[in-house]
């Protein structure tokens, strides 16, 4: 008879794996990690200037030219934003009037402000200057008097009329989507209350429209400023050239159009970083109360040990940061 014995023998203990360590990817995020984020961006801004730095020495550029002639196109600056300030006023108006054209169900105003939007949409801007600027002295008659010689416009008065045109039938879709995004239970709420159209729009639309408008409106105005270099193709006077105009008239003179392009550029440049500073403080006041608590994710490279898992070296995690500057909105009170 054949016995079996049966019986517990020595167990191996189940192999682990061996720990992984971080390759050269984790590391290099784990020590990017410890480095502000602010450090990291001077760090390329300074790499950038550098790369401008040595192409500009490399181009051999007339740098006394550039000194010398700095403060003569630098006058033209009072005039490019007394331009751009007169026309983006002109632009708001004809936005809020051709928006509620667009909203409304009158006929009339309904096909003038589409009229308007789609012409002066349609049309280059420059076409829209020259028609300005020469068109209208021609279909003036002649029995009009003062009347007719009115509508011979300086070049100053056809910049502010031509832009504020144009960038006022693109401010419209603009102004009309920043009034629709206010919900119609506040608008009712006020008609309720026994307020006017006017009153509606004064009160209760047009300040909770701003929220939504003031952004894409700074970003025009920093646009327009720009445009206002198309003014100089209809000539200018010497005492109201504006930035380009000078540019263009002392480098033609002295056979230095790239160094005096250069310095228009960089007047440019520096003139729509303030307006961006500006504007984005303006759109952070107005945003206070309806920016909800943002929660920001990062990545961070923890070990093993540290984690609680065996068998890997390293294991991503994320953390959420609050952001301290939200600030919860009225919808987050229970309002």
């Amino acid at each position: 008879m054949r016995t079996e014995e049966t019986g517990s023998g020595p167990t191996r203990a189940p192999s682990q794996p061996e720990e992984r360590r971080p390759g050269f990817r984790e590391r290099a995020e784990l020590a990017s990690q410890r480095v502000p984020f602010r450090i990291k961006l001077a760090v390329v801004w300074v790499g950038i200037f550098t790369v401008l730095g040595v192409l500009f020495a490399l181009a051999q550029f007339d740098t006394t030219w550039l000194a010398d002639h700095f403060s003569f196109i630098a006058l033209g600056l009072p005039w490019t934003i007394l331009i751009a300030a007169l026309a983006i006023i002109l632009a708001v108006i004809l936005a809020l009037l051709g928006a509620l054209g667009r909203l409304s169900k009158n006929p009339i105003a309904f096909g003038v402000a589409g009229f308007y939007t789609s012409f002066f949409r349609g049309t280059p801007l420059i076409v829209q200057l020259f028609l300005i600027f020469l068109a209208l002295p021609e279909i003036a008659p002649e029995g009009w008097g003062w009347l007719g010689d009115r509508l011979t416009l300086s070049v100053l008065q056809t910049g502010v009329i031509g832009l504020g045109l144009n960038y006022g039938a693109y401010m419209t879709e603009i102004f009309r989507a920043g009034i629709q995004s206010v919900g119609h239970g506040q608008r009712e709420a006020a008609e309720a209350l026994g307020m006017t159209y006017p009153q509606v729009m004064r009160r209760v639309v047009l300040p909770q429209a701003l929220r939504v408008i003031i952004p894409p409106t700074g970003n025009e105005f920093i646009a327009m400023l720009k445009d206002s270099a198309l003014v100089s193709l209809l000539g200018s006077v010497a005492g109201q050239m504006e930035v380009f105009r000078r540019a263009q008239l002392v480098g033609r003179a002295d056979f230095r159009p790239l160094e005096a392009f250069l310095v228009a550029a960089a007047i440019y440049w520096a003139l729509t970083t303030i307006f961006q500073y500006f504007q984005s403080r303006l759109e952070r006041r107005l945003s206070r109360g309806y920016v909800r608590a943002a929660v920001q994710r990062k990545t961070k490279w923890v070990p093993a040990s540290a984690s609680g898992s065996a068998g890997s070296g390293a294991m991503q995690v994320e953390v959420g940061v609050e952001d301290d500057e939200a600030t919860p909105g009225p919808m987050e009170n229970g309002h």
